[in-house]
């Protein structure tokens, strides 16, 4: 068996921790609800709505 060295040798992927964190939200709110969540409840809790508004927006393109 194989143990990681103890120290400053810790890699974080932040990409995975997003993810992660976003399933542990999802968990929380299937397990809050009474019924089968809706694809619209998903897309709710995983902020797809936030992520499409904010890549719409333009971008350092000078207007102020």
């Amino acid at each position: 068996m194989r143990v990681a060295p103890v120290g400053g040798t810790a890699v974080q992927d932040h990409v995975a921790l997003a993810e992660i964190e976003l399933c542990g939200e999802l968990i929380i709110a299937a397990s809050a609800a009474e019924e089968r969540l809706s694809l619209e409840s998903i897309d709710q809790v995983l902020r797809v709505g936030e992520e499409r508004a904010a890549a719409a927006r333009p971008t350092g393109s000078g207007a102020q």
